[in-house]
């Protein structure tokens, strides 16, 4: 009996842990563990708040797009009743209408964004370059056209004779901005290789911070240096002259606005772009700050949303045509009750007036 109480006291030699520090390994342990769920549950916690930021501006940016969609279908209404009237239409009237038509491929194309986010869509290398190409050249050739419409307005008529031929303007837009979205694809590259499936970015911070500078200055800054150097020629000649600059014309006040707002729009996903391409270069790129991409890359397609409904309200015809379809619906919304006696009323002195019209022609 004294034998087995002596062998439960450890000696100096036996590899038998003692009871006093049992806790002590468990209290390790624990936090130990404790400490390894607590890392990767803030990683989580970062993920998902990124998440919801991307959520909650995709959700901004599909109510602002349903709104650039309307618009566009009452511009291509009132675009088929201006034509139909005067079978033919004014030159900063085609440009104007040509724009709203890149903007709207826009719209179209950011439902690629709009489908997936949170998440990003995946596809192809080539596939992911393809969309990023055609994204870049819708993007260059409204750029273009909001040149074009700066010439126009300084420069009216157009003092070179190439620039009054319609198809020849088109294919310079097109062209120009082919060339310069296939040098921003061969700065770009499917760097994954291009049949492998990746997570398809409209402009990837893995290009580096060569495509995001590539892209601020073929993009944003080399039209808008342009258009504001048209634009100050304009103001020096009218001025010169006496004469009305961008207010002498409907399109005038349209063409600024929109400018302005894209500009802007231009201008913070340019930034965004850069600032995310060299974070990502130091590997210094966190959840929020791809967030925070997503909603740059929102906004940027927001542009062509209020761009359109700018053209419509601020237009003159198209703010008549959106008039007279509201007047249209009003009447339809009226009881049949209440219509029929002003039209008995109204119907004769309508009859009158054009016979004593008629009279005096």
């Amino acid at each position: 009996m004294l034998n087995e109480t002596t062998d439960l006291i450890p000696t100096d030699g036996s590899t038998t842990p003692s009871f006093s520090t049992i806790p002590t390994t468990m209290n390790h342990s624990l936090i130990n563990t404790s400490t390894s769920a607590v890392v990767p549950s803030s990683e989580y916690l970062d993920k998902i708040a990124a998440n919801d930021i991307s959520s909650r501006a995709n959700y901004v940016y599909s109510f602002l797009a349903a709104l650039g969609f309307v618009a566009a279908c009452f511009l291509l209404y009132s675009f088929i009743l201006t034509y139909r009237a005067q079978r033919r239409l004014a030159w900063l009237d085609c440009l104007l209408w040509v724009f709203c038509g890149f903007q709207l491929l826009l719209l179209l194309f950011s439902l690629y964004a709009v489908s997936h986010r949170p998440d990003y869509l995946e596809t192809t290398g080539l596939g992911c370059a393809a969309l990023s190409f055609t994204i870049n050249t819708v993007t260059l050739c409204s750029l273009l056209v909001l040149l074009l419409m700066a010439y126009v307005l300084t420069l009216d008529p157009p003092s070179h004779a190439l620039l009054r031929k319609p198809g020849l303007c088109a294919a310079l837009v097109i062209v120009t901005s082919v060339l310069v979205s296939l040098v921003l694809a061969g700065v770009r590259g499917p760097r994954d290789g291009l049949h492998k499936e990746v997570k398809c970015f409209m402009d990837p911070v893995s290009a580096g911070p060569s495509y995001a500078v590539s892209k601020f200055c073929l993009v944003f800054l080399i039209p808008y240096i342009l258009q504001l150097g048209l634009l100050i020629g304009g103001c020096i000649r009218q001025w010169k002259t006496k004469g009305r600059f961008l207010s002498g014309s409907e399109e005038g006040p349209v063409f600024l606005t929109v400018s302005v707002v894209m500009f802007f729009c231009l201008l913070f996903y340019s930034t965004v772009l850069v600032r995310a391409a060299r974070l990502e270069e130091d590997g210094l790129l966190s959840p929020h700050e791809e967030a925070f991409r997503n909603v740059a890359e929102f906004v940027l397609f927001s542009g062509s949303s209020i761009s359109l409904l700018l053209v419509l309200l601020i237009h003159r015809p198209c703010r008549e045509t959106l008039h007279g379809v509201f007047r249209q619906l009003r009447d339809c919304c009226q009881r049949p009750g209440q219509t029929q006696p002003n039209r008995n009323i109204i119907a004769p002195h309508i009859e009158i007036t054009d016979t004593l019209q008629d009279l005096e022609s």
